[in-house]
């Protein structure tokens, strides 16, 4: 007799993914620059390491903040003694200024109607643990960021339904994939609460335009049901077309709290990305819906920001000289850094959709496929993984319906990293297209194609030595 619960013992986690084991498979390995320079390099981590050092230099000449003090006197103690799970007042009110900056203060918020949890991931379940049963189910876009499987289903007993978009269009939203999806889910018996969107969007690192927001709200308010707006990558867009708020939609749609609307739209917020800011687990629930707020409110006391967080990043956010050079300058670097990888992808015979914001970019490599399938996606990913050492994600763990697309990042290592992970694939699609016949002739692309499953990568060439075009 099993002596565990069932949710122990389940396997709805999706820990077994290919987006997680491509990590384990790295932190078996991870890349070094000295110590390791054979290993894999990690360009599956959605992290922002860009600018730490406008932070850095911001606790260097404020060091009350990071030292607990106030004018010069510890508050040590205050901050070690039970808070409120309503959280710090001042850091709420920092926070919602904060978002309406990046916003280019288009929209505001009210700090009343902020839940603080311990990161996006908290904020997303505890939402849905507010707006749905077990059984009945969200709707999300194809494709979407592989750790939805976890956050919103696993503990929750949710179901989710992909609204199935494709590169015929850039993956945008359309009314057909929309009404297609609510059909699907009708016919699996489920009753469909809301949908849950992802702008900028995670993994496609590019922004939804006004016509797709005023189509899902359109959407909503026919079915009656919700709407996430999942926008912990605000900050980091970086060119036009500029970032576009739900919030920004409903204000141009003249909805306010006589609205039907007013309630039904939810936007989830992060520190993560936009300041990079992961391990400070930091995140936010906005809803106008005064039910949410309370029941979200009491939920967050199972995953609280400590106090301690709270103050330094009140004080670091009440800074305006230093949020708006920060916003500024990082969104410089994002860019420089995205255009840097472009180029290395360009250079490898690769191209990626046009991407303005996000950490990442939405690579395709359907070309490098033996076959138009994903069990010829995953092969290749296991030849990229495993003998090019580079963790990338495979569009399938993203539920992409189209074989061939992949998931890089680009924020998370540095400039002389990067460069070396784009020798690597350079030089494996080299050999890749150039494999000759027994005549000394290149291969057709179909017997190229086949040769990718003979492939293995050559370690001839010193990983330290400087990247061509250096």
């Amino acid at each position: 007799m099993c002596m565990l619960s069932t949710k122990a013992t389940c396997n709805s986690h999706g820990q077994d993914s290919s987006y997680f084991l491509g990590w384990q498979e790295y932190e078996k390995n991870p890349y070094h620059e000295v110590q390791n320079t054979k290993g894999i390099i990690q360009m599956g981590l959605a992290e922002n390491q860009l600018s730490f050092d406008i932070l850095e230099s911001w606790l260097a000449k404020n060091p009350d903040a990071a030292g607990f003090k106030r004018s010069g006197e510890s508050i040590f103690a205050e901050l070690a003694l039970f808070q409120d799970y309503h959280g710090l007042p001042a850091f709420k009110k920092a926070l919602v200024d904060f978002m309406a900056e990046i916003r280019g203060n288009k929209v505001t918020f009210d700090p009343n109607h902020l839940v603080l949890t311990a990161g996006a991931t908290s904020a997303n379940e505890t939402l849905i643990f507010c707006l749905a049963n077990p059984g009945e189910a969200v709707l999300i876009p194809t494709p979407y960021y592989p750790g939805f499987d976890r956050d919103l289903k696993w503990r929750t007993g949710v179901e989710i339904v992909p609204i199935h978009c494709t590169s015929s269009n850039g993956f945008q939203i359309t009314e057909t994939a929309l009404q297609e999806a609510y059909q699907a889910a009708q016919k699996r018996n489920l009753r469909v609460k809301g949908v849950l969107v992802t702008n900028p969007s995670n993994p496609l690192g590019t922004t939804m335009t006004r016509s797709e927001l005023n189509l899902l709200l359109s959407f909503v308010e026919d079915k009656g049901i919700h709407l996430i707006s999942d926008e912990i990558y605000s900050g980091t867009v970086f060119s036009s077309p500029s970032f576009t708020s739900v919030m920004e939609i409903l204000k141009e749609r003249k909805c306010d709290e006589n609205s039907l609307m007013w309630n039904r739209v939810h936007v989830v917020y992060s520190l993560s990305k936009d300041l990079g800011l992961p391990g400070f687990r930091v995140g936010a629930i906005y809803s106008n819906d005064d039910m949410v707020v309370a029941a979200a409110t009491k939920m967050s006391s199972f995953g609280l920001i400590s106090s301690q967080t709270q103050y330094l990043l009140s004080a670091m956010l009440s800074d305006k000289k230093l949020t708006k050079n920060y916003i500024s300058e990082n969104q410089k670097r994002l860019k420089q850094r995205q255009k840097r990888l472009v180029s290395g992808l360009q250079k490898a015979g690769i191209s990626c959709l046009k991407g303005n914001a996000g950490l990442f970019c939405w690579v395709d490599m359907r070309h490098l496929l033996r076959s138009n399938t994903f069990e010829a996606e995953m092969e290749l990913w296991k030849k990229i993984v495993y003998e090019v050492r580079l963790n990338i994600s495979p569009g399938s763990s993203c539920h992409c319906t189209e074989p061939g697309w992949f998931r890089v990042c680009f924020a998370n290592l540095s400039e002389k990293t990067l460069d070396l992970a784009m020798h690597r694939l350079k030089a494996f699609v080299g050999e890749y297209f150039n494999v000759p016949d027994t005549n000394g002739r290149s291969q057709t692309n179909h017997s190229r194609r086949r040769s990718l499953t003979k492939w293995v990568f050559r370690l001839s060439f010193d990983d330290r030595s400087p990247v061509p075009g250096r």
